[in-house]
């Protein structure tokens, strides 16, 4: 009796090339072969060889192109694996012994921030760490959004999230939506792409169309949000990032903090905490 021969197990996409990858990085950063070239210090024809593959490039070539074309360290440490070296940059969990001083640091920025909000999100706007404020600005928002992981894009635009609540929706939206464009410019992340995507298709509120109700002179735009008890409150955002990390996990960790943009605002978060 003839058996079926099991089916083969797919094949995982060959990854491309160290020169493919220099060149995807030079296109992205809008640079050509020559103003490359000349910020690393090398000739174009050089370049050109290590990006059709007839030229392979050293550790510290690639370490040079890198810092040039601000390439992030997870993408650095491709870069190195394509072209056969080992990766330099670890990636640990912030629960490792070795980042035990970047996660104290991250808790006494956190809690100095209150009583306003703050937390910590990784490069897929996935919530880490986040103060005892943040709390009482998530009323309302369905227990499944708040599920680990939780990220904070989806909670901010999703109908079952804050997004009803915001009551410059439209304004909030599209300032979101840039900033993620932004990062997905600068880091190609499939993932963010996905993102993107989803946040985009969400519908908006009836009443999405109206802007900030005051004036903050151009500068920043507020999230403003309604709350049943505390009335309208109006925050600026504002992101931090470690200065020099060389840690695939701290490099791609953002401390997003939210400041009261008026007197009323900072009167009823302190008069919650008290």
């Amino acid at each position: 009796m003839s058996q079926t021969a099991p089916a083969p197990h797919p094949r995982k996409p060959a990854a491309p090339p160290v020169g493919a990858l220099i060149r995807e990085w030079r296109e992205r950063r809008r640079l050509s072969q020559l103003d490359l070239s000349c910020d690393a210090g090398i000739s174009s024809r050089h370049l050109s060889f290590l990006e059709t593959g007839r030229s392979r490039p050293s550790r510290e070539m690639l370490g040079r192109l890198a810092e040039e074309l601000k390439v992030p360290l997870r993408a650095r440490n491709t870069l190195l694996l394509a072209a056969g070296f080992a990766p330099a940059f670890a990636e640990r969990g912030l629960d490792d012994p070795a980042l035990a001083g970047a996660r104290r640091a991250i808790d006494l920025v956190l809690a100095a921030h209150e009583p306003f909000p703050a937390l910590v999100v990784d490069r897929g706007w996935r919530m880490v760490a986040a103060n005892r404020a943040l709390g009482p600005m998530l009323a309302g928002v369905a227990p499944v959004l708040l599920e680990p992981p939780v990220n904070v894009l989806r909670v901010s635009l999703h109908p079952d999230g804050l997004g009803p609540r915001i009551a410059n929706f439209a304004e909030w939206r599209a300032h979101i939506l840039e900033r993620l464009k932004s990062q997905i410019e600068a880091t190609a992340d499939p993932e963010l792409q996905a993102l993107m995507a989803e946040l985009a298709a969400y519908p908006a509120p009836p009443d999405a169309g109206q802007t900030t109700t005051e004036d903050f002179g151009g500068v920043a735009v507020p999230l403003q949000i309604r709350t049943e008890t505390l009335g309208l409150l109006s925050f600026f955002s504002t992101t931090t990032v470690f200065g020099t990390p060389l840690d695939v996990t701290l490099s791609e960790l953002a401390l997003e903090t939210f400041l009261p943009a008026d007197a009323h605002t900072a009167e009823a978060l302190r008069s919650l905490a008290a």
